[in-house]
């Protein structure tokens, strides 16, 4: 038990290694997910499961939305700038 304790620690001490390639962008899918599902369990004040995933899915994909269109004017920003 301890073995595993101080291993799991250890993982901590030093960044994970994400990488700069294009598939290393998906990783952001989970984290806006959890961020999304986190905000309306604090928000709503009453809680259906049926409202609760709606509400959730739209802010999920508000999110990624609004995230591709930054990404794509920042893209086409520096495509001007480097053309």
């Amino acid at each position: 038990m301890y073995k595993l304790t101080a291993f799991m620690l250890a993982n901590f001490t030093a960044p994970v290694d994400i990488g700069t390639n294009p598939q290393s962008l998906l990783l952001f899918i989970p984290v806006v997910a959890a961020i999304a599902i986190v905000y309306k369990a604090t928000k709503l004040p009453r809680i259906t499961a049926g409202r609760f995933l709606k509400e959730s899915i739209l802010l999920f994909g508000s999110i990624v939305a609004v995230m591709v269109i930054v990404a794509l004017v920042l893209a086409a920003v520096a495509w001007l700038i480097t053309e």
